[in-house]
This record gives C-alpha cells, structure tokens and sequence, in this order.
C-alpha cells in the first residue's frame, strides 16, 4: 500500500476541464500515514461565477477576483505535489483540470493515482450513494462539503477508513495505477480577437462575464460567434 501520497481537491466554474475553470485549490500532503502539510488558494477564473456556483460552494466574485491567476499558482502546486501519487474522490476529475493548465504553460504533469470513489464502489456496493457527502455521513467523518481543502481532508480520512477496512481483504483497488487525460495546449486570444470582441462588446453596449485578456483563441472565437447569433454582425 501507498501511505505517502497527496491528495488533491478542486472548485471549478462547471464539470468540463476543456472549458471551465479552477477556482479554489486545496490539497493534502500525507507522508507514511501521517498528514505533514496543507496547500490551498483560491484561483482566479478570469470569468463572473455563476450564482450557482456560489451558492454550492460558498465561494465570492470578491474573492476570486482578488486570487492570482492559474498561471502564478501552478507552478507552486505542482512544487507541492512533487513525486507522490495524488490521491482523489474521482481523482481524473480533479487531474484533468491541472493537466489542462500544465500543457498551457508547457509543463510535463503525468501522475499515478488512487481514487476513493473507485474504491468505495469495489467494497461498497450495498450502499444508496458512493459520494464523498454520503460516505463522509457513513463512516462519521466530519465533513464541510464543496470547500476545497475541506474536501481534500474528508478524502484522507475516508481513505485511512477504506485501508483499515478492506485492505487486508483485496489490497489491488489501493494500488496507485496511471492516470490518463489528453488535452492540447490552448492558444492565447489573438490581438485581432481581441480587437474584434472589444468593437462588438462597444457596439452592442454589453456587458460581460469574462476577462477578454485572458481568453485562449478557440474561446474568444466561441464569444464572438455567440455575439454575432443575437445581435448580427
């Protein structure tokens, strides 16, 4: 078994890595059993929440809007993560959206992992619901859901209470095994994007959720080709 490990959580503005954003980070650090640090910051999506968001989270315009940007926290949490398998409640989840932003900034980011969720559903199936709020509930683990770091602790515990459980049963569901999103390096906007969104957002009076300066070429295109469905060219 791997007792040293990180475990990982992430907020994100929706469920699809290809477009939506990281907006709160929280992680684990767990060496041979033992929990030795803790990482977490909000992020900066460079986009408005939707009200949604906010209320499942808790999370504020204010304070991501006030957060550095994904950019100037990657590099720190890939430091933080170094060479240890992460560990995860649906775990790719929460790779895919760090892969994503390490190919933006040509970094290499291949892991192995272990996922709770995986597990429960191996030595669990009796159970109505394998989320990490029921299984919290379950095994009495207290527990402050959607908060990323609140997350990522809930995770070790119910990982410790899993190992105490079933490994000596079948130790194979508790092997780290590779993890696997493929995702290509987006394009930063063009200045002709940017002059065009600009031209049409003054044309057509609007105002957007999104910060024009941080979109990527494929996102400035699908802005514009949105601004130009309802208001024509």
């Amino acid at each position: 078994m791997d007792d040293s490990y990180v475990c990982i959580d992430l907020e994100t503005t929706g469920l699809n890595p290809k477009m939506d954003k990281i907006i709160e980070i929280g992680a684990v650090k767990v060496i041979e059993g033992n929990v030795v640090d803790t990482f977490s910051t909000y992020v900066n999506p460079g986009r408005k929440l939707e009200e949604r968001i906010t209320e499942l989270t808790g999370i504020s315009q204010e304070q991501v809007d006030d957060a550095p940007d994904i950019t100037q926290m990657l590099p720190k949490l890939l430091d933080f993560l170094g060479d240890l398998p992460l560990l995860g409640h649906r775990v790719l989840f929460d790779y895919s959206f760090v892969k994503k932003a390490a190919v933006n900034q040509k970094r290499i980011f291949e892991k192995q992992g272990m996922d709770t969720l995986r597990i429960a559903r191996c030595f669990l199936p009796e159970l109505e619901k394998r989320s990490l709020e029921y299984l919290c509930k379950h095994y009495e683990i207290p527990h402050h859901a959607h908060r990323a770091l609140a997350d990522a602790e809930a995770t070790v515990a119910l990982y410790q209470k899993l190992v105490s459980e079933f490994y000596e049963k079948d130790s194979k569901p508790f092997e780290p095994v590779a993890l696997n999103y493929s995702v290509k390096k987006e394009t930063p906007i063009t200045k002709a994007q940017k002059e065009r969104l600009y031209r049409l957002i003054v044309q057509h009076n609007l105002t957007v959720d999104y910060d024009v300066e941080k979109l990527s070429r494929n996102e400035a295109s699908r802005y514009t080709d949105k601004i130009y469905e309802k208001y024509g060219r």
